[in-house]
């Protein structure tokens, strides 16, 4: 019973408190934005102000769907990070399939590109792709923002389903072509059905980074597309900001990511631990 005791008291103080602890740590800024955004505006400057608040009110909600084109740049980010989904699966899947499944000249190098891209920042490419942009007539738009948050966001993803298509056997492949099937038919019919985990980890990989991504939406778009993230960054006043609308927009804009980890929490762990199994 004394063993017991003892292992248990360690596991408290060596493991859960410590996790507790971290866990605290890391939620505490939300916890303080989603409760800001719940007090009057003028109890966040008084001399009395406390972390909790005294009254709960949706105003700063309200004002920031009244007084602000908040839903209207909720879509425009809905719009590009959906594009950079359908755009980055559509190539890193295809792509992927080819670097697991065949062996090619040049294989190894062209792998070591899409990885290279990766260690290179992001800010670097911007002077570029605006350039480009301009060239082709894509500056504020859609269009435009979504070839940009792909060329970031289709070298990763390339990277997450080589590992997804190595885990996946051979056989089922050459089986499906024995059976008639032609490799992109294998592919389509077999293989992708079975890394449909992967897939909706790579797609909300790509959706996330999206969502969240400031720098080239700032300088790629403009007035006619204004993402989300470039919505709450004009909160920031110069002298001045709007605390209450600005930790209202940042709920807001947190809140679609969350409610779509919570829906697809079971398939998005799969999908993240299917790769690292050698089927």
């Amino acid at each position: 019973m004394r063993t017991v005791k003892t292992s248990f008291t360690r596991r408290l103080f060596l493991l859960h408190l410590p996790m507790a602890l971290i866990v605290l740590f890391a939620i505490s800024p939300y916890l303080w934005m989603l409760l800001t955004s719940l007090k009057p505006e003028a109890t966040l400057f008084s001399a009395n102000r406390s972390l909790l608040p005294e009254v709960i009110t949706l105003d700063n909600y309200i004002r920031l769907f009244a007084k602000t084109g908040f839903i209207k740049n909720l879509g425009h980010s809905f719009i590009v990070a959906s594009g950079a989904v359908a755009l980055g699966l559509s190539v890193s899947i295809t792509a992927a399939y080819a670097f697991s499944r065949y062996r090619f000249k040049g294989r190894r190098p062209l792998m070591l590109m899409f990885l290279l891209i990766n260690m290179f920042p992001v800010v670097l490419l911007i002077i570029p792709l605006f350039i480009i942009m301009k060239h082709l007539e894509l500056l504020d738009t859609h269009a435009g923002l979504i070839l940009g948050h792909s060329t970031f966001a289709i070298p990763f993803a390339t990277w997450m389903m080589i590992s997804y298509f190595n885990a996946v056997p051979r056989s089922l492949d050459e089986a499906a072509q024995v059976d008639g099937c032609r490799p992109f038919g294998a592919m389509l019919r077999v293989v992708l059905p079975v890394t449909l985990p992967g897939i909706i980890a790579t797609g909300i990989y790509i959706f996330i980074t999206s969502w969240n991504e400031y720098l080239y939406a700032s300088v790629l778009a403009g007035q006619d597309v204004r993402v989300l993230t470039v919505a709450v960054q004009t909160l920031i006043g110069e002298y001045e900001i709007a605390w209450g609308l600005l930790t209202g927009g940042g709920v807001v804009g947190a809140l679609p990511v969350t409610l779509l980890f919570m829906l697809i929490q079971k398939r998005l762990i799969a999908g993240m631990t299917q790769g690292a199994v050698k089927g």
